[in-house]
C-alpha cells in the first residue's frame, strides 16, 4: 500500500517509479518530475545533477564522510 518517492516496497523494483497518477516512468527525472509541485521547482532534466558541482570542496567532504559511514564503527 506504500507509494511515493520512497517506492512501494513490495519486493518488485520495477514498479518503484510508481507516479500519484500510477504510471509507472523508466527515469529517475521523469519520476521526480511527476512529484514536483507546479511553479515551486523547476523540471528536472534528463540527468539530475550532481551536487557537488555547484558547491566547490563539497565532493571533498563528502568522501570523507563517507569514509566514516564505511568505516568499522558502522559495520
Amino acid at each position: 500500500q506504500v507509494r511515493g518517492l520512497c517506492g512501494t516496497f513490495n519486493g518488485d523494483q520495477s514498479d518503484d517509479f510508481t507516479t500519484p497518477e500510477g504510471d509507472v516512468e523508466l527515469g529517475v527525472s521523469a519520476f521526480a518530475n511527476a512529484f514536483r509541485a507546479a511553479g515551486a521547482c523547476p523540471l528536472l532534466g534528463p540527468a539530475i545533477p550532481d551536487p557537488c558541482d555547484a558547491f566547490p570542496g563539497s565532493r571533498e567532504r563528502a568522501r570523507a564522510a563517507c569514509a566514516v559511514l564505511m568505516g568499522p564503527v558502522f559495520q
